[in-house]
């Protein structure tokens, strides 16, 4: 779960924050350690999501980063 392990709970001004910026580096760890599942969680807006929009990724860089996960995948168990 590569966004909730992103979450900030209990900020200061009582939203709960995120770092989005980590999740692809996150997402290409557990790709690279053998995962074969990843979630995360994005909307085509995160400001306005409802919940944990500070933690999602925003959907227009999706394809980008599920193309280059699966390149990995595909290395990753080349060496299997």
């Amino acid at each position: 779960d590569v966004t909730h392990s992103l979450q900030q709970p209990n900020q200061s001004s009582g939203v709960t924050g995120g770092r989005p910026a980590l999740i692809s580096t996150i997402s290409r760890a557990g790709i690279a350690a053998g995962v074969d599942g990843i979630f995360m969680e994005t909307h085509f807006d995160p400001a306005n999501a409802k919940s944990d929009g500070a933690n999602m990724l925003p959907l227009d860089q999706l394809e980008l980063l599920l193309t280059q996960l699966v390149a990995l995948r595909k290395t990753v168990t080349g060496f299997e």
